[in-house]
């Protein structure tokens, strides 16, 4: 390979890590590109599992310790950064961010716009003007089924210092409302499948005001967004704010949009078309 190949840097979402990005990543390496996933702190095998996680004891389960407790933003923004930097050494760097993984790739980007040749958001959170907390009660948020699926909460994330699920449900419901909520256009067994590589717990810091995009920095990377049309996770009109309102922060560097017509994670389960836009970037 050319020392000006790029290699993606892959972020993931809320319980994810970097088995999610497998499929993917074989696509690219088959298209001839280099990627790796990067694990956030307290994910991947440096998860928090309970041994209540896999007994289903929900009054122990509740109360277990969390490694993610008082792990904030900023951990992953150091973790992020030391991996760019070494990335960069190669040759250009691509980062790409799913769901809530945009909250980590926005704050990476407005302090190290250096290490960065181009960002990607793939239904990710891209936050301009608003938190997080407050798109979330904009009208764009109004198709979430997120909200039907709350009852996965496994714990008290006051006492827990961390967000808890119980992605080992046997609830019928539930199971439905979170199919729904996140491969709705997916098979039972790829959703069932796609569970299991979740883990419980996730960090309470989604980012505050200092967080949301800043023009002066992470204004001047390239940006592309995948737009995830049969989203209900992060609904279509939600994803399409992020985009309009980035581009008004800097009209002089928008958004290169693309399109898939799918759900929350069905770009990561069948990621042929995922693959192809991120080739074309490259």
């Amino acid at each position: 390979m050319s020392a000006m190949t790029p290699t993606f840097v892959l972020i993931h979402g809320s319980n994810a890590n970097s088995f999610s990005w497998a499929p993917l990543m074989r696509e690219l390496a088959l298209r001839g590109h280099r990627s790796l996933a990067v694990d956030l702190p307290g994910h991947g095998f440096a998860a928090g599992m309970p041994s209540a996680y896999q007994t289903q004891d929900a009054a122990e389960l509740a109360v277990a310790a969390s490694k993610l407790d008082g792990v904030g933003l900023q951990a992953n923004v150091d973790h992020v950064t030391a991996i760019l930097e070494r990335a960069r050494e190669h040759g250009p760097v691509i980062a790409v961010a799913h769901s809530r993984g945009g909250v980590t790739l926005t704050a990476v980007a407005n302090r190290r716009p250096d290490l960065l040749d181009r960002i990607v958001y793939a239904s990710a959170w891209c936050c301009v003007d608003h938190t997080p907390r407050e798109y979330v009660a904009r009208p764009e948020n109004a198709g979430s089924v997120l909200d039907q699926a709350m009852g996965v909460a496994a714990a008290n994330p006051a006492r827990l210092g961390a967000v808890r699920m119980n992605w080992r449900t046997a609830d019928p419901v539930l199971l439905g409302a979170l199919k729904e909520s996140m491969l709705a256009d997916g098979t039972d067994d790829e959703f069932r499948v796609f569970l299991s590589t979740l883990t419980p717990d996730e960090s309470l810091d989604a980012g505050g005001p200092e967080d949301r995009a800043d023009a002066a920095t992470w204004g001047r990377i390239p940006r592309s967004y995948v737009r995830l049309t049969q989203d209900t996770s992060i609904p279509i009109e939600l994803q399409d704010l992020f985009i309009k309102e980035a581009d008004a922060l800097t009209p002089d560097n928008v958004f290169d949009v693309h399109t898939i017509e799918t759900s929350h994670v069905g770009a990561l389960v069948r990621p042929e078309r995922f693959a192809e836009i991120l080739a074309g970037l490259a």
